[in-house]
């Protein structure tokens, strides 16, 4: 699966528009709050935890269009929590989308 960090700038430019200052403000509050839903799932110890960080997640990133990480929180709410493998994931490509 490929991560294309532009997506989320462009996603944010269609709903804002050209304010660049606007636009990097959403950007982070985007970032900082899929990091929040990452580290929930990280210390999730049971389903019902594990679900809605990773639901909650998928309707962050359904929001700005993200499909490859909605593709990923899918597969995060259908994996056991605490699955380390998936964790990694989703920590790469947030990090990726941190860099774009």
């Amino acid at each position: 699966m490929s991560y294309d960090p532009g997506a989320l700038d462009a996603a944010l430019a269609a709903a804002v528009g050209d304010d660049r200052a606007l636009i990097a403000d959403l950007r982070i509050a985007f970032l900082e709050s899929a990091a929040r839903q990452i580290d929930l799932l990280g210390r999730a110890r049971c389903d019902a935890n594990w679900h809605l960080a990773a639901w909650r997640l998928k309707g962050l990133a359904a929001s700005f269009g993200l499909t490859s990480l909605m593709a990923q929180a899918d597969e995060a709410a259908e994996s056991a929590p605490g699955d380390p493998r998936i964790l990694r994931r989703l920590q790469a490509t947030l990090a990726v989308l941190e860099q774009g």
